[in-house]
């Protein structure tokens, strides 16, 4: 049997586990530990899955998993996030689509707390949604104001998925962090921008709070202002010592995870129930990524071994004459169309062994294309018919929003994220420049 054979079987028996409701993890490990018995004997089958659990247990930077991940829980369960909120909701809310352009910027805040995005869309489905709604702003605008939102989750640091990128690609997972700042805040700005001027051309989207509502004293709108920061206070103490150099990501991590604890202990919030439910979220999640983690790099390790990188490279360039530009287009497009039934982690461990190295071949830069990644797997996410999120915004919504406004809901921000998306393919140094600024100073 051929090499090439040999890949497309493993591809397809992949994804048939997964069509079956296999889990992640289970599905591409399967495939990866029998297929190296067939290639190579017993012992090869067996040292191949030995030598990846030992490869992710070596990794270093893995440690900032648990870190981000329990920092994130403690601002959520504690409520923080209430707080930044209610800040967006006294200082923006006399602009017509105020709240909505507060809503974005509470997305952005609860990246930095905890990069999911399933994270932000929870938080912004709970107390943004109700609040919004009741304030008489359009459901569908509002509804993909949040699922939009929820998009930067993965984008800004402290990225989990791009930890995750980094693992497989092999890449310095500070550099992916900085990479995706700009870009993140690139396409919130862009989301706002689309906001004011669908407010403007039409008020009634989005319309502004009574002056009874806006009338709040200076002392109070001051208090909340102080309350509403204190994540941004939490992410540069982590964040700045990481950027000057004085610290390790590993130190850092850790730094952002005390000192969420301890503002939600200062704050009075910190009780039993709150730390019992961060601690067990925290080693759920973590436990998850890293047995993906492991799957993917003994598939990974398959396929270095059957050389199909460049059976494929071959295939496109040498047989096909593809550009590698065509090349990379088409497999962004393929993102969003295992985005109607996979999320973002799954299409990363599926493809990266594959992609990644396909990507370095081609000449393009593997920081960059993390960037592109993550961007894509967010439109895929959204896309009708089966885009993931949609059906996760359906479950969190009230019962007034109907599937049919969902769909209707998210079509703009999905056409802005493209725009973003061209942007940043077309203007690389958007996503290179500052990680290039800061590790070569």
């Amino acid at each position: 049997m051929s090499y090439e054979l040999i890949a497309i079987l493993m591809f397809s028996t992949m994804m048939l586990m997964l069509l079956t409701g296999q889990r992640v993890f289970g599905a591409i490990g399967f495939v990866a530990v029998i297929a190296a018995l067939f290639l190579w004997g017993d012992r090869g089958g067996y040292d191949l899955g030995f030598a990846a659990a030992m490869k992710l247990m070596k990794w270093y930077p893995l440690l900032t998993l648990p870190m981000f991940i329990f920092m994130g829980y403690v601002l959520a369960e504690s409520k923080i996030a209430d707080d930044l909120y209610k800040m967006f909701h006294v200082w923006m809310g006399g602009l017509n689509g105020g709240l909505a352009i507060g809503t974005i910027g509470l997305m952005v805040l609860i990246s930095a707390m905890n990069g999911l995005s399933v994270a932000g869309m929870a938080i912004g489905a709970t107390i943004a949604l109700p609040e919004l709604l009741k304030r008489g702003y359009d459901k569908r605008m509002v509804t993909g104001v949040i699922q939009a939102g929820s998009s930067l989750g993965i984008l800004v640091p402290p990225s989990v998925v791009l930890v995750l990128y980094a693992m497989i690609a092999r890449q310095p997972v500070g550099q992916l962090w900085l990479a995706g700042i700009l870009p993140g805040l690139m396409m919130a700005t862009m989301f706002i921008l689309y906001i004011v001027i669908r407010c403007r051309i039409n008020p009634a989207l989005g319309p502004a709070l009574p002056k009874e509502e806006r009338d709040v004293p200076m002392a109070e709108k001051l208090r909340l202002l102080q309350a509403g920061l204190l994540p941004l206070g939490i992410f540069a103490a982590m964040m700045v010592p990481f950027v000057n150099g004085w610290t390790s990501l590993v130190e850092s991590s850790a730094i952002g995870a005390l000192t969420a604890f301890a503002a939600a202990v200062l704050k009075g919030r910190m009780t039993r129930e709150v730390f019992e439910t961060s601690v067990r979220s925290t080693l759920g999640i973590t436990c998850m990524f890293m047995w993906i983690i492991l799957a993917a790099l003994a598939f990974g390790a398959v396929f270095d071994g059957l050389g199909a990188v460049r059976a494929i490279e071959d295939l496109f360039t040498e047989r096909l004459g593809l550009n590698p530009w065509v090349i990379l287009i088409l497999m962004q497009l393929s993102f969003i169309l295992m985005g109607t039934f996979l999320d973002d982690t799954a299409m990363l461990v599926i493809v990266a062994p594959l992609y990644v190295p396909l990507v370095g071949e081609l000449g393009f830069d593997l920081i960059w294309y993390g960037v592109l990644y993550t961007i894509t797997t967010q439109i895929a996410y959204m896309t009708p018919p089966f885009g993931y999120n949609l059906f996760l915004m359906r479950a969190m919504a009230p019962p007034e929003i109907s599937l049919r406004d969902i769909y209707g809901s998210i079509l703009p921000f999905v056409l802005v994220m493209t725009l973003a998306l061209v942007i940043i393919m077309t203007f690389p140094q958007i996503a290179l420049w500052l990680p290039d600024y800061i590790y070569n100073k």
